[in-house]
């Protein structure tokens, strides 16, 4: 037990001082203040930038220099940065081909994906210092199609957070506010971004991974839907966990650049690329134009309600959709709770074996996971009885359903789940054609779904102990597979006040909303979720442009922070 110690130690000082070796040991030209050139650099748009490249008005050596002196700087402000491949990427960017569709484009990545030579450890120590000997398949699209790898970014131990926090590389701070989480677990991504330091960034999604870190940083993601989007190489800290599609998804920092890099993705046709991926190219979309576009929304998930910051974000795109007339109706779904229910025994079915393997003794571990994977280890009989006294004692019977559950399945029990999964997909599947609405049935179906990407804004630091419960705005849509979308709308401000007449329905409502705090949250960004079916990636982002077009005709465009 010691020595495992006393190497856990030793690795994450060893990873530490790696880190600052390859930043101290870059040319001055890093280190020194923006230049005007990298400051118009950073203004274009990658669509801009690609046709620069294109027509060699300018080289990529000068955009990766000016991405890379700003994700230094990002990194020194809120440190967001693991691998740091910067030197290798100058030989990459004077060697990238510029005809390609992503000719020139820095590319930041979430830890865990793939890079020749380079370690994917996710914040486990026994996995540092152990470089991977092979590019993984969209590292290979993206060198192909002319983009310039050039940074790794933080995430929490076990990608089962909503933070970005681990022994090996440290505390991730949100880039609006020091002391609060990013999101997680793509929360470097997220970090990266909003400070400019990138303007495309990869991550990962299982119950949220890009769509939380967006919402809590300010920035735009469409999670994909399983087998979209390039995943093959990548290290997990679950390989082989498919009961909830888990799923490679780009972060951006503006719509516009969302949707180019998606164009130019599907223009490498990636299925050549990755077994996984399914032969279907980028479609165009057009929403419709002779009746009134129909959005579902989701006002509560029954578990944690949304609190004022967050509902007033997710008020103002129901207000100006209906001013501009759209129809908004109010859903009334199968339950969102028997999903959490659900997605959390498939999640977790190996009682967290696979995810806690690779710990070290003492090495730390989220706050959340920490109780959770405890919890894990409990014999049965003992999570029976503590439910018992939630549903009995403490009349707590949504706590109670979700720990009467929690424990390790058999093969049978996980079979069993996929089943009721599969049910589950169904019920939601009739939603789309006729929806439910306002407790009757209603005549004709939806376009979109629209709700809050989470209850919360960002929460401080170590408020995942009771934060990671209220995943299911999130984790809903990765249980049903659909594609889902995160937007910025707007900021906390201190008259996003909790009522009086406020009381908690649960014990997980009240330790969430016991975080909440609008003056200490004043300036953190606020989004909404739009969802679509199944594979309809395009049709998300259509939903997303209409209104973030809509909400800058009604003078409320997101203003995020400047470079």
């Amino acid at each position: 037990m010691l020595f495992s110690y006393l190497a856990h130690r030793h690795a994450c000082y060893d990873k530490r001082h790696e880190r600052a070796e390859r930043i101290a040991s870059l040319p001055a030209v890093y280190h020194e203040p923006l230049t005007s050139q990298d400051r118009q650099i950073l203004s274009q748009s990658i669509s801009s930038i690609v046709a620069s490249v294109q027509t060699s008005s300018l080289h990529p050596s000068d955009v990766l220099e000016a991405y890379a002196k700003r994700a230094l700087q990002a990194h020194a402000q809120t440190n967001c940065l693991t691998e740091v491949m910067i030197t290798p990427a100058e030989r990459w960017a004077a060697g990238a081909k510029r005809s390609g569709p992503l000719a020139g484009v820095p590319v930041s990545l979430k830890d865990m994906l793939a890079v020749r030579g380079y370690d994917s450890c996710m914040g486990y120590s026994a996995l540092a210092g152990k470089p991977l000997p092979y590019d993984g398949a969209l590292i290979r699209l993206l060198r192909d199609a002319g983009a310039v790898p050039y940074v790794k970014t933080n995430v929490p131990t076990t990608m089962l957070s909503f933070e970005a926090t681990n022994d090996v590389f440290g505390v991730t701070e949100n880039p609006h506010k020091k002391g609060y989480s990013p999101g997680g677990s793509s929360g470097g991504e997220s970090a990266l971004l909003a400070l400019g330091g990138s303007r495309i960034g990869i991550g990962t999604d299982v119950a949220g991974s890009v769509r939380a870190p967006s919402h809590y940083s300010g920035v735009y993601a469409i999670k994909a839907s399983m087998h979209r989007f390039l995943k093959t190489g990548s290290v997990s800290s679950m390989p082989g966990q498919e009961g909830i599609p888990a799923t490679h998804s780009p972060m951006a920092r503006t719509l516009e650049d969302l949707e180019t890099f998606w164009r130019a993705v599907f223009q490498m046709k990636p299925w050549e690329y990755d077994h996984s991926v399914l032969n279907i190219p980028w479609r165009e979309v057009k929403l419709p134009v002779d009746r009134p576009i129909r959005w579902g929304v989701m006002w509560d998930d029954g578990v944690v309600a949304p609190t004022p910051a967050c509902l007033r974000g997710l008020k103002m795109v129901t207000d100006v959709l209906e001013k501009n007339g759209h129809e908004i109706v109010t859903l009334n779904p199968p339950s969102p709770y028997e999903g959490l229910q659900i997605a959390s025994q498939l999640l977790l079915a190996d009682g967290g074996k696979t995810a806690s393997k690779p710990f070290h003794s003492f090495e730390g571990n989220d706050p959340g996971m920490v109780p959770a994977f405890r919890a894990l280890r409990l014999p049965r009989f003992v999570m029976k009885i503590y439910a018992w006294y939630l549903r009995y004692i403490r009349r707590d019977s949504i706590y109670a359903g979700l720990v009467d559950s929690f424990y390790e399945k058999s093969v049978a029990e996980y079979l069993a789940l996929i089943a009721r999964r599969e049910d589950y997909r169904a019920r939601w599947f009739k939603v789309w054609r006729t929806a439910e609405v306002e407790g009757a049935l209603g005549d004709k179906g939806i376009d979109f779904v629209l709700t809050v990407p989470n209850a919360l804004p960002a929460v401080p630091h170590r408020g995942m102990r009771h934060g990671w419960k209220a995943c299911g705005y999130t984790f809903l849509f990765n249980l049903l597979d659909y594609s889902a979308g995160v937007m910025p709308i707007t900021h906390v401000n201190n008259a996003d006040i909790l009522p009086r007449s406020f009381r908690a329905r649960n014990a997980i409502e009240r330790e969430n909303y016991r975080m909440y705090d609008a003056a200490a949250m004043e300036g953190l960004p606020i989004g909404v979720q739009v969802v679509g079916r199944r594979l309809e990636e395009e049709r998300v982002l259509e939903g997303m442009k209409l209104i973030e077009r809509l909400m800058k005709s009604a003078g409320s465009s997101y203003v995020g922070i400047p470079l």
